[in-house]
């Protein structure tokens, strides 16, 4: 069902996120007989995409590996309301301690997968790449990038490591277009440059340089369509900027190989799940 790579990282992340929240211990869960076990699940009171579940299963992992987990929702599979996610089996502090913890994770990353399931299908019958950006919750940005192609879209760069996007101030800096990216090629040879360009002159430079990838910020749809007819194909192109679902389909439907999206991580609202004591 699901083909994307858990990231590596789990494990810190989960570790950081326990130790957030338990502290120094459980207070609560204290109150509870040390030897109680009892079976839990998790139920869905929404619909989407459900994505999570190597975060949960390190969870236990770290807290406690003798809670048996049953899986009965595939990664990346839709899930509807009523539905049940999982279920636990085990001790019922270790179950009841690791509970905002697990749905947490599930929630959030589920949301971000929704979200890119949702536009990746109003675009399915054309050739873009809807792309993420950066904008993902701190700590969580390996996550958010898995739950996103899990959803179906695609991941841009990673960080700021591992490829460059010229924007508008490091142009500046820089002394122009031709300056930032000649002194890209110089500095990281084969690492792939994008720039951000704010009209077809701007392109122009950007395609004479040679980018890789020319970003068009803010282009309305007619200026995308002559971005497209002056580039030939020399330079991959990307609209970006503020586009949100009314825009999607017309911007797609020009024929730009990519749309990077901020909203598939920073818009999506968290699924509603719980856990229930059977």
């Amino acid at each position: 069902m699901n083909t994307a790579t858990p990231p590596t990282g789990i494990r810190e992340v989960v570790s950081f996120s326990l130790a957030e929240d338990i502290g120094s211990g459980d207070i609560t869960a204290d109150l509870i007989p040390e030897t109680k076990t009892i079976s839990a699940h998790i139920i869905s009171r929404d619909e989407g995409i459900f994505c999570g579940r190597p975060w949960a299963d390190e969870i236990f992992r770290q807290l406690d590996h003798t809670v048996k987990l049953i899986w009965q929702t595939a990664e990346g599979a839709e899930i509807t309301d009523g539905q049940k996610i999982l279920q636990l089996c085990g001790s019922a502090r270790s179950i009841l301690t690791a509970e905002r913890t697990v749905l947490n994770f599930l929630q959030t990353l589920s949301a971000t997968a929704s979200i890119s399931r949702y536009y990746s299908r109003l675009v399915n019958h054309t050739a873009v790449k809807l792309l993420d950006t950066r904008k993902t919750l701190p700590s969580l940005r390996t996550a958010q990038k898995y739950a996103v192609a899990t959803g179906g879209c695609f991941n841009h760069r990673m960080g700021l490591y591992d490829a460059f996007l010229i924007k508008e101030n490091h142009i500046a800096a820089c002394g122009g277009i031709d300056a930032a990216i000649n002194t890209a090629k110089s500095l990281h040879p084969g690492k792939h440059i994008e720039i951000e360009v704010r009209d077809l002159e701007e392109l122009q430079q950007a395609i004479c340089a040679e980018a890789d990838t020319v970003m068009l910020d803010n282009f309305a749809i007619a200026e995308i369509r002559q971005a497209i007819s002056i580039n030939k194909g020399r330079s991959k192109l990307e609209a970006s900027g503020g586009i949100d679902e009314d825009m999607l389909v017309t911007i797609a439907e020009t024929g730009v190989d990519y749309i990077s999206i901020g909203a598939l991580t920073k818009n999506c609202q968290a699924i509603d799940l719980s856990l229930l004591v059977d």
